[in-house]
């Protein structure tokens, strides 16, 4: 047997160890071919091959396929090249070949001219790599008569001895041939199932895996020893395509290719572009006439078509096809939007009722009624004039649908709603798990990424240089540290760029406040609060929209500098800078207008300014709520149609077209292209490669924390993001399953970071929703005035209450109105919203005792609302158990099924132990009934007589 000293899957200290015996290879059923690389002719090759899906001998099928680009000098190169290939399994292949730049000698004899330098180093490294893949047990073939012109194909095959192999050594849970009743519910809770089931049939999807089952095969890590606990009946089919790719990845990750002392796995080789793709292979078409049945085709048309929007997804078969994690995150995307239901139908419910009360609203009605006839102060210097109470009324009114009790009562239902989410989550994540045998699965040290290899070789060769003994090298946070510095000063000036936008339309609403209220004409003056909202909401969607991908390039690149050594350290470092900073993006303008606007603005005479010229802007009578919620509904609903739903269909329908133009233009060059029909590996080398699951993560996190975080300000927000997610699962399963080559599976038993993170945005939900409740809305003051100041017990006289006195004699000099008069009749005294003093007290404007009552009773709100939340929050983490019980007792039964399973089979080995030593008595007695002279001539027949080995 052939070991190869390049490629060992044990540890350095047994690569001398064989752990395979002859036995055992013959019980695998290995068949070395004589040739690992075959090239069979046929009449229809294209036919023979299902047009890429198989080798061109038509019964090996392609498992992965790696891409490259070559320059075709001449043909005799091309000739040369695929003879050497052809060949390559004959000869051994770990024969050195030239390095670059001395030339290399053509099998052919023909004469070649000088080739490019760096294009022979990568076809020299190509060749060592596959040699080593050879090496591995993998199969191979080559196919660079394509129709897109100089990109050539290796298709990879995992021959059974392989995939053998491979899946004792990643611990593969596979199914035996034991199978077990799962258990079932009896009484009135199986009639009640039975109804659900009913009921819901017509939403559940067509498909096989999707069918509610009553018997389970018990699963086992796969064990070449113990091959007659698994059914091996068809070998085909043992392995699935999902599963023969990941183990057919993991061997090119630790395969490597070492010239020039430059040791470089797939991950490397792709990064320098000595292959310019990876990937697996689709099963087949998804549409079109006479298309072979398929689990692509089948989730195109029960899981990828907008058609099925009502249905169930196929949960089981995405995990089938994608692997467990991609899996996950449309399981977590279905249980996310089926939780948005029953939100949606109470943030329904609480707006319908402000729609119900709004006329009953004494305080709105108060607002609007014109015989109260009070003046307000000018809102700018100057140019503003006196304004009456009443030209607010419908900002008052409309302030009502999202400022009532019921607002308060639905911010506690929604913390309560996060709780239950999040265990329901963990109940659905732990079934899935069990169903997908996931349990007791540990993720095991991922392989160190390229830019980490050739990170430690460079400081490797840096100090062979300086003659230093270098034993293995890796990076230390000394190394690191310029990369750290970099990430926190990038960090802070993004956030301060945030900050100092957000500034700017703070600027921006101001002047254009001012320059507004010149219009001469009463409706302009009256609209100019909702102009100005309206305008700087667009604007700041603009600008996130803008910087959220921005931000998203920046937190890339911030992260590959810092090196981190895994994927997965690469990916929750990336996820914690990204969300860092598109939540900063997102939330920031938000955040003023609840906590900040109107906060700071001083009082008429003594106003605070910006810049010495510009007055900070005052919320509306009515209170800041308002604003709040129409700033929420625009970014939240603009960045969910454009930013989530165009980008994702126009971006990738436009780069399609793009490809698709200049595969056009090349093929214009050859008609004879025409004739023949892509290869499946070529269709999916023009699809778009897949980008990881983080950004539709992040987008889903960003959603939950607008449903979440300011609810009391918008009780329909989760009824937008029902409405949007419908949309979403199927344009992500469209997206996966047209638009995307098809990812390498994962194995995942949990969604990570992305779990943390949104039980984190739950519990700073109840704190934000508490402090706008008490500070931002006019619930806590409605509250003082009617237990404190009413004098019937209603709630008439409360807006006069909120409203504190000025006398425009107290102007500063150039601030009062150059119409004074605008109003028909001279101002002596006008209204603004504070609790101060009034004109006539000895102590004219300071802040009143009614100002620390309020201010009193908003922080006791917000400690009792937080802590009494957070308990009853606590209180359904604590009672609803993280693992349903019948869950947990399968497992069990699994567990003890498995011990059962081994102690038969070590009893039927006893038994056939036994039935040897009765053998070995039986023959040792007729030996010995045998003559003395014939014993003695045989002794030594004798002896090997009773010396039977015994393998267990």
């Amino acid at each position: 047997m052939r070991v190869n000293k390049k490629y060992s899957c044990l540890p350095a200290e047994e690569k001398g160890i064989h752990i395979i015996n002859i036995r055992a290879i013959e019980d695998i059923g290995y068949d070395q071919h004589e040739s690992t690389l075959l090239n069979s002719l046929s009449k229809n090759p294209d036919a023979d091959c299902k047009y890429g899906l198989y080798f061109r001998d038509g019964k090996r099928k392609v498992d992965y396929i790696l891409v490259y680009h070559y320059k075709k000098s001449s043909s005799g190169r091309a000739l040369a090249r695929r003879t050497h290939h052809n060949d390559m399994s004959v000869r051994s292949t770990k024969q050195d070949h030239p390095l670059p730049g001395k030339g290399v000698q053509l099998e052919m004899g023909e004469s070649e001219p000088p080739a490019d330098s760096h294009e022979d180093d990568k076809r020299f490294r190509r060749e060592e790599y596959e040699g080593n893949l050879v090496e591995a047990g993998l199969e191979l073939e080559h196919d660079e008569d394509t129709k897109i012109h100089g990109v050539g194909f290796v298709k990879i095959h995992a021959p059974w001895n392989v995939l053998c192999r491979e899946a004792e050594f990643l611990k593969l849970k596979m199914p035996t041939k034991k199978m077990y009743q799962i258990n079932q519910t009896h009484g009135l809770l199986k009639k009640i199932n039975s109804v659900i089931q009913k009921i819901t049939e017509p939403i559940q999807p067509k498909v096989a895996e999707h069918k509610p089952q009553t018997v389970k095969r018990l699963s086992y890590p796969f064990s070449r020893e113990k091959q007659h606990l698994f059914d091996l009946s068809d070998r085909d089919s043992f392995f699935d395509s999902k599963t023969r790719s990941t183990i057919v990845y993991e061997i090119l990750k630790r395969t490597t290719c070492t010239k020039a002392k430059y040791s470089m796995g797939i991950t490397s080789l792709l990064a320098n572009g000595v292959y310019s793709a990876a990937y697996p292979l689709h099963d087949g078409d998804y549409e079109g006439e006479n298309v072979e049945p398929n689990d692509r085709k089948l989730l195109c048309e029960e899981w990828a078509s907008y058609g099925v929007f009502y249905k169930y997804q196929p949960i089981d078969l995405v995990r089938k096809y994608f692997g467990e994690k991609i899996g996950l995150y449309f399981a977590w995307l279905g249980v996310y939007t089926q939780m948005l239901i029953p939100a949606s139908i109470v943030g329904i419910i609480v707006f319908l009722y402000g729609c119900a009360t709004v006329d009953e609203n004494i305080p709105s009605m108060e607002m609007c009624d014109q015989r109260n006839n009070i003046t307000m102060c000018p809102l700018c210097d100057r140019t503003c004039s006196y304004w009456k109470m009443s030209s607010a009324c419908a900002t008052a009114r409309a302030s009502h649908l999202f400022d009532n009790p019921a607002t308060v009562f639905f911010s506690v239902f929604m913390a309560l709603w996060a709780a239950t989410f999040m265990e329901h989550w963990k109940r659905k994540q732990m079934r899935l798990n069990y169903r997908w045998d996931l349990t007791g699965f540990e993720e095991e040290e991922d392989h160190p990424r390229a830019e980490y290899e050739a990170k430690v070789l460079e400081k490797s060769l840096r100090k062979e240089h300086k003659h230093k003994e270098t034993d293995k090298e890796k990076l230390t946070w000394k190394d690191r540290f310029p990369a750290y510095l970099t990430n926190f000063v990038g960090i802070i000036f993004m956030v301060g760029l945030t900050f100092a936008i957000v500034f700017g339309v703070i600027i921006y609403r101001i002047s254009t406040a001012a320059a507004l209220a010149i219009s001469s004409t009463p409706s302009g003056r009256s609209s100019v609060r909702v102009t100005v909202t309206a305008t700087a909401v667009i604007i700041n969607l603009v600008v996130i929209i803008i910087l959220d991908e921005v931000y998203g390039c920046i937190a890339r690149w911030l992260t590959q500098i810092e090196v981190p050594k895994t994927d997965k350290n690469f990916e929750e470092r990336l996820i914690f800078k990204a969300f860092l900073l598109k939540f900063v993006n997102a939330y920031t303008p938000i955040f003023y207008v609840a906590f900040f606007k109107g906060r700071f603005v001083g009082r008429p005479g003594d106003y605070v300014y910006i810049f010495h010229s510009f007055r900070m802007e005052e919320c509306a009578p009515g209170g800041c709520l308002m604003e709040l919620c129409i700033q929420l509904s625009i970014i939240m609903l603009g960045k969910q149609l454009i930013q989530n739903n165009l980008f994702e269909i126009g971006i990738p329908k436009m780069k399609k077209f793009i490809r698709y133009m200049k595969l056009k233009r090349r093929r214009s060059l050859d008609h004879e292209e025409h004739i023949k029909k892509k290869q499946r590996y070529e269709v999916d080398y023009n699809l778009e490669p897949f980008a990881g699951l983080t950004p539709e993560y992040m987008e889903m996190i960003i959603q939950f924390g607008f449903v979440t975080l300011f609810v009391a300000s918008f009780p329909l927000a989760p009824l937008f993001a029902l409405l949007n997610n419908i949309i979403e699962i199927r344009l992500d399963a469209k997206k996966f399953v047209t638009e995307l080559r098809r990812p390498v599976a994962v194995r995942a038993k949990d969604i990570g970071i992305w779990y943390n993170i949104l039980r984190g945005i739950g519990k700073l939900a109840v704190i934000i929703n508490a402090f706008v409740i008490s500070f931002t809305s006019d619930f806590i003051p409605r509250l003082v005035y009617l237990y404190m100041y009413s004098e019937n017990g209603t709630m008439h006289g409360f807006v006069n209450h909120t409203l504190s006195s000025f006398n425009v004699s107290d102007f500063q000099a150039g601030t009062a109105p150059n119409d004074p008069m605008d109003l028909g009749y001279e101002v002596q005294i006008c209204r603004y919203k504070d609790y101060r003093e009034p004109p006539w007290s000895e102590n004219k404007y300071d802040i009143s005792k009614d100002f620390w009552a309020v201010l009193a009773a908003r922080l006791a709100f917000v400690i009792v609302f937080q802590n009494l939340v957070m308990f009853m929050s606590d209180f359904v983490d604590w009672i609803i158990p993280d693992i349903p019980k019948d869950i947990s007792q399968q497992i069990h039964k699994e567990k003890v099924l498995m011990v059962e399973v081994f102690m038969r089979e070590e009893q039927g080995k006893l038994q056939m132990l036994e039935t040897w030593k009765d053998k070995d008595k039986k023959k040792g007695e007729n030996c010995n009934n045998h003559s003395p002279r014939l014993s003695r001539s045989h002794s030594g027949s004798l002896s090997s007589c009773h010396s039977y080995p015994v393998d267990i």
